[in-house]
């Protein structure tokens, strides 16, 4: 059991129908992609080519804001606003899909980028069958 799950299991009311196990997954991949995607971008700072990764650092930074963002939204069930979980999850897979695009593209000369893009599918991921279950 993760402290995620932990978190929503103690709970003190009612979650609702939403899947707790997606929710969970979702909230999990958010954060660690979000480290995932800072540490890519130190990483590409390191590098000798760094002028050639503007666009990756950029795109590091940005999902991992917008999956920082997403993973606090989702943990807070109090007054639950299904429009924003919707439009934030919307966001987070859109950034994780330009991210990890981005990062495949060097993945063959980075490593730091092969695991980042890996990071944010899997992120894509979640946010999508989070958002197929929520209806």
């Amino acid at each position: 059991m993760t402290h995620v799950t932990s978190m929503l299991d103690t709970y003190p009311k009612d979650l609702g129908n939403i899947d707790q196990q997606k929710l969970a997954e979702c909230i999990a991949a958010c954060f660690e992609c979000a480290q995932t995607c800072t540490a890519c971008a130190d990483a590409c700072l390191a590098e000798d080519t760094v002028a050639e990764l503007t666009t990756c650092i950029r795109k590091n930074l940005d999902c991992a804001d917008v999956c920082a963002t997403t993973g606090n939204v989702l943990s807070r069930q109090t007054g639950n606003n299904a429009d924003v979980t919707r439009a934030v999850l919307e966001a987070c897979r859109t950034a994780c899909r330009a991210c990890g695009d981005e990062c495949g593209e060097h993945a063959s000369m980075h490593e730091h980028c092969r695991v980042c893009a890996e990071a944010c599918r899997r992120c894509e991921q979640a946010c999508a069958d989070l958002l197929a279950v929520l209806g």
